[in-house]
């Protein structure tokens, strides 16, 4: 059998199954971050993210820009547990006919978002490659109180975004800016009860939380914070690389953060496992929605 027969997901569960952790591991593979034992009051977030090129960028895109996105979307993951990046390790994979040129733009762009950040790059590895590859191992820090997962999504809670969504294929994925500030902004001022990042498309990551959280969900169409880069309806729910966070809170403190700030959009509700997950369009009907979005197999 072939690995896309299974596909990315099933990939993934056959080797969580293998998977043995001792009791430092407080949660392990299928969250954003790992989340380890530090000390009284703080956890160790521990993530990791791969491009390729060919598959995760074009020969095309500026290298500097490539560079910056191999750290912020680990910088996005820690955002999503509301956590702080400290310290990463880089291993880059490269032919041997590539430029200086190249190389060291790749690695500005990854110094500058590491400093805007105050990221330690700690070192790394370098190997030839076929292509460009870029790997990103990178540590956080959480506060035990602020810690959020995806696997918390109650019934009756708000789901929400922090920005647009749609479109990213024309630029944001290269230039998207990591939510920490707003994951901080939540963390101090409100109780989330569940958050992802939008890595892979609205409703495939959505999907996350509902699986882990065994819940449904109801997202309104005339609510959703559609990009005017966004080629419409799909590609607002299903293309990806938007970056936004995701989050579920209950009701009250949704109003409460509607009262506080209008960065963050309501999209809907979460519901019973049992009803599914489904689209409320702008005539008021209702359509049941597959998890799909992006996958490697």
């Amino acid at each position: 059998m072939l690995i896309n027969k299974i596909g990315e997901f099933g990939l993934i569960e056959k080797f969580k199954r293998l998977i043995k952790t001792d009791s430092s591991v407080i949660v392990g593979s299928g969250d954003d971050c790992a989340v380890l034992e530090f000390d009284k009051n703080n956890y160790l977030l521990f993530t990791c993210d791969m491009l390729v090129k060919g598959v995760d960028f074009k020969a095309c895109d500026d290298p500097y820009l490539v560079g910056r996105k191999s750290l912020a979307i680990s910088i996005s993951d820690i955002a999503s547990c509301c956590g702080l990046p400290r310290y990463c390790l880089i291993s880059l994979g490269m032919p041997k006919n590539t430029s200086i040129k190249y190389a060291d733009r790749l690695f500005k762009g990854m110094l500058s978002i590491a400093q805007k950040f105050k990221i330690n790059i700690t070192g790394g590895d370098l190997s030839r490659s076929g292509e460009v590859t870029i790997d990103v191992s990178m540590l956080g820090i959480v506060e035990k109180k602020n810690l959020v997962l995806r696997s918390r999504a109650k019934i009756g809670d708000m789901i929400c975004v922090t920005g647009e969504l749609g479109g990213s294929i024309l630029g944001k994925h290269l230039r998207f800016v990591p939510r920490l500030e707003e994951a901080a902004f939540l963390a101090k001022n409100f109780k989330i009860n569940s958050m992802i990042d939008i890595s892979d498309g609205l409703i495939q990551d959505l999907g996350h939380i509902l699986r882990q959280s065994n819940r449904g969900a109801m997202i309104y169409e005339n609510l959703l914070p559609i990009s005017k880069c966004s080629s419409g309806l799909a590609d607002a729910l299903y293309s990806g690389e938007d970056f936004e966070l995701l989050f579920t809170l209950n009701k009250n403190e949704a109003q409460r953060l509607l009262e506080k700030s209008d960065k963050f959009k309501i999209i809907g509700e979460v519901v019973s496992e049992k009803q599914g997950l489904r689209l409320i369009d702008k005539r008021g009907r209702q359509k049941f929605l597959s998890i799909k979005g992006f996958r490697h197999f």
